[in-house]
């Protein structure tokens, strides 16, 4: 009897988030899939085009059937933030109450909001089903990074909100191993608590790249260093003008930054990098869907992680460490903890400390400073690691096996 999966995930296509292709991978897996989303918004702000209030409310994707519920856009700054996180919540409340859907399962997908998770625990337990969360950022940790809040009132509200989803959930996934012992501390039976890595999607791998991508990138001689992804506050990415302050001075002019992105901080940084003086380091090319990404991995000589010094990025593995990997694309990483813990084991590249500008610069200097020999093998590690590690086809029969019990 095919069983049928219900996913909680207030970001789905065609905002690019992993669960967009592992919900399209059980739908071949044998499993009916059916997606309780917002209204796409992330990260600009707005509305995609075409879609509204009352306008691509129910979407199928690659066999996914996809029921948008009514939200607030983020906008900008932390206020239409919160309110967004609130309405999914609210949205979702009336949902389930009146859902007559009929699920095997509840899967929540959990990248910041953590709220996103209430209406999934609250349809789970009205209709007595199993219900999984898999978690990708940690609350209310990443609270505090994203909105500077500290009031200790508003942070342990939070905190039992997130103890609440916890203990409801059957069994709980984290995307990064340290999450395991963050997770369990919070008085979680350590036994429902599993390590289940992402995987990058299978465009995500060697490829030639296409004369669109030629033209963004310039083949002049230059060390091309790509960071792709979304241009945030949590991301740090003003290391970037300290470490190209330091090319200046030393007068290093074959070193490039191409940023691929849009995000909240861009606008700000685009202000530190003029008032630096330091725009010949830098090239923007906008925001490009997921799927081209690899072409433009394929004109660069290395990938650049970025994270800011805070003790929750430092338990936390993004997910483009794993597309760079299956791309063989040596990784720059500015961040600490377990980021630098899987590169180094990896031996696929060169790690600093967050907000560290002078070791971020160095390592750059030395790794453009390597053989065409020695950046084939970083190249040939990276592949050989995504592999054993971040295997796709094992990481999903691995989550079928749970689901079965």
């Amino acid at each position: 009897m095919q069983k049928h999966i219900l996913v909680i995930s207030q970001l789905f296509y065609p905002e690019e988030f992993r669960i967009n292709d592992i919900s399209a991978e059980w739908v071949k897996r044998g499993y009916k899939v059916t997606v309780i989303t917002g209204i796409p918004n992330y990260p600009q702000g707005r509305f995609y085009k075409g879609y509204g209030y009352f306008s691509k409310r129910n979407e199928i994707y690659k066999g996914v059937s996809i029921i948008r519920i009514p939200i607030l856009p983020r906008f900008h700054g932390s206020v239409m933030l919160a309110l967004n996180y609130f309405s999914f919540v609210l949205s979702g409340f009336f949902w389930q109450i009146f859902s007559k859907l009929v699920v095997d399962y509840v899967f929540i997908f959990e990248v910041s909001p953590m709220t996103q998770a209430l209406p999934g625990v609250w349809f789970a337990k009205r209709k007595k089903i199993p219900c999984y969360i898999y978690v990708t950022d940690l609350w209310p940790e990443n609270v505090q990074i994203i909105t500077g809040i500290e009031n200790k009132l508003v942070i342990n509200s939070i905190g039992r909100m997130v103890d609440y989803i916890y203990k409801r959930c059957n069994r709980i996934f984290t995307s990064s191993a340290s999450f395991v012992t963050a997770i369990e501390s919070r008085g979680i039976n350590r036994e429902k608590i599993e390590f289940w890595p992402q995987y990058a999607e299978s465009f995500y791998r060697p490829v030639l790249p296409s004369s669109i991508q030629k033209s963004q990138i310039p083949q002049d001689g230059k060390c091309n260093i790509i960071f792709a992804g979304n241009i945030g506050y949590a991301q740090g990415l003003s290391v970037l003008v300290g470490a190209a302050t330091i090319f200046k001075k030393r007068e290093l002019h074959n070193i490039r930054f191409n940023i691929i992105g849009d995000g909240r901080y861009k606008v700000e940084f685009l202000k530190l990098i003029s008032n630096n003086h330091v725009e010949e380091y830098f090239n923007f090319i906008g925001r490009y869907p997921a799927t081209q990404i690899p072409e433009f991995f394929a004109l660069c000589d290395a990938s650049l992680i970025c994270l800011s010094k805070n003790r929750v990025f430092e338990i936390t593995l993004p997910a483009k460490t794993q597309s760079c990997f299956a791309c063989g694309l040596p990784i720059l990483v500015s961040a600490d903890g377990e980021i630098q813990k899987v590169v180094n084991d990896a031996r696929a590249g060169f790690c600093s400390n967050a907000g560290d500008a002078t070791g971020l610069a160095e390592n750059i200097v030395k790794f453009c400073e390597l053989s065409e020999a020695e950046r084939l093998t970083m190249s040939n590690n990276a592949l050989a690691y995504a592999d054993k590690n971040y295997n796709k086809e094992t990481l999903l029969s691995r989550m079928d096996r749970w689901l079965s019990e």
